[in-house]
């Protein structure tokens, strides 16, 4: 059960954690009626049978086909982070967030706990987001350079983030059972945008791995043998006439930001190759 209400950040309106569907959540594309995929089965159904970017995202965040993810998520959501105690988690799926009809595509891992998880959008509320949003703001894909909660007035034109995974993990791992349940969702994300789609930034070898999959599963042409990651990588794959270019990126998790792997130069340099 969510627990006691607290405050939004943003609007200030109570809600519990984790946030019931249709109850207010800035942004929330779901309500009481959105269908919810009970496993595996349920997650290829609902995700094929999305007609649109808005109908996808309602049903992925209130997804539960997965026990162990549900239940740590939720924990999450309940337990809190204590600098965080007095706002209230989002606690769900996290749904794609951008443009319904991008150019571009970013693919990342899974929601973090403390980020996606609490804010309920991409990347949102952690150290991660602040590196990529910065970066989306100088690239010209963001129209403010800060993403601190749902709600806070952040729009991204030509570009939309989504994740192979779509509720927060333990230790940032999702299981391969997990990942290939969760897989129709980005399967769908990628058929939905190939009409305008020209290329898509990968961050890190599981978004990377990810796209190529969901690509050769849609019968898209992937090169052979598969591709190698790395930063600043690319790979050409065809969809239908028209070729997509996949970029690899280190990803931006303070591990790598920390320590230098990623500098925001490289991660500018990775974005400039994207096609415009």
């Amino acid at each position: 059960m969510p627990e006691e209400p607290l405050p939004h950040p943003i609007t200030g309106q109570p809600f519990g954690s984790p946030v019931a569907p249709g109850a207010g959540w800035p942004g929330d594309p779901a309500d009481a009626k959105t269908p919810v995929a009970e496993d595996a089965a349920d997650v290829a159904h609902l995700a094929a049978a999305a007609s649109d970017i808005a109908e996808l995202d309602a049903r992925i965040t209130v997804c539960r086909a997965c026990p162990r993810l549900i239940a740590w998520r939720e924990d999450v959501a309940i337990q809190k982070r204590k600098s965080y105690a007095a706002q209230p988690y989002w606690g769900r799926p996290a749904a794609g967030f951008g443009d319904a009809h991008p150019q571009t595509l970013i693919v990342g891992l899974a929601p973090a706990a403390h980020g996606a998880n609490r804010t309920g959008r991409m990347f949102t509320g952690d150290r991660s987001g602040d590196w990529l949003y910065a970066a989306l703001h100088r690239a010209g894909y963001a129209n403010q350079p800060d993403a601190t909660h749902a709600g806070d007035g952040l729009h991204l034109t030509g570009l939309r983030i989504v994740a192979a995974v779509r509720c927060a993990p333990p230790d940032n791992k999702p299981t391969t059972l997990e990942k290939a349940t969760c897989a129709p969702w980005l399967d769908r994300e990628l058929q939905l945008a190939a009409p305008t789609l020209r290329s898509i930034l990968a961050l890190g070898s599981i978004g990377w791995d990810a796209t190529l999959a969901a690509a050769r599963r849609l019968g898209w042409d992937v090169p052979s043998p598969k591709p190698r990651f790395g930063h600043a990588t690319i790979a050409e794959i065809r969809c239908g006439t028209r070729t997509i270019r996949l970029v690899g990126s280190y990803h931006v998790s303070q591990q790598n930001t920390f320590t230098g792997k990623l500098t925001e130069q490289m991660l500018d340099d990775a974005f400039a190759l994207l096609r415009p």
